[in-house]
């Protein structure tokens, strides 16, 4: 079954949200909407109805050169102390009812390709950084190739890597 992803709407059932993550419930619950009207982030629902399954928010960042990989970091000139990031995905969350379907995966894939076709005709950006909440979030980005920045808990995955899952 498909599932649509959309900005969060006001209709959306968010109080019986519950992944089993009590500050991503409680982000979703009291804070999310009012993060969007202050334009600090955008979220995206995955939704049956006025269910929400999952979500995930973007907002920008950058990342400082001296974080990345030497390999990438020779890559990009030297002019730029802070490389440019399409999003920081902050946050993403399956409501345990639908765990274990795949959900979170497709969550992830709709940020990389809202990030990737953004970056090819609207904003330059070099990557997506992810922000884990625990081990087991951070065990889910590196099955994705996310590439830890050191002396930070944060992820990132190179544009080019992205543009080549959705090369047509």
């Amino acid at each position: 079954m498909s599932y649509p992803i959309e900005p969060l709407r006001s209709d959306l059932n968010k109080k019986d949200f519950s992944c089993g993550k009590q500050l991503l419930d409680n982000y979703l619950q009291k804070q999310a909407g009012q993060d969007v009207k202050r334009k600090l982030c955008a979220v995206f629902a995955m939704t049956e109805g006025t269910t929400i399954i999952g979500y995930y928010t973007l907002s920008n960042a950058g990342i400082n050169r001296e974080m990345i990989p030497e390999d990438l970091r020779k890559k990009m000139p030297a002019s730029y102390t802070d490389l440019p990031a399409t999003s920081l995905l902050g946050r993403l969350a399956i409501n345990e009812k639908y765990r274990g379907k795949g959900l979170g995966e497709l969550l992830l894939l709709d940020a990389l390709k809202r990030n990737n076709q953004v970056s090819q005709a609207q904003i330059g950006s070099m990557a997506i950084i992810v922000d884990p909440l625990d081990e087991n979030a951070e065990a889910f980005y590196k099955k994705y190739d996310f590439i830890s920045l050191p002396d930070s808990k944060k992820m990132f995955l190179p544009m080019q890597s992205i543009s080549s899952l959705f090369k047509p």
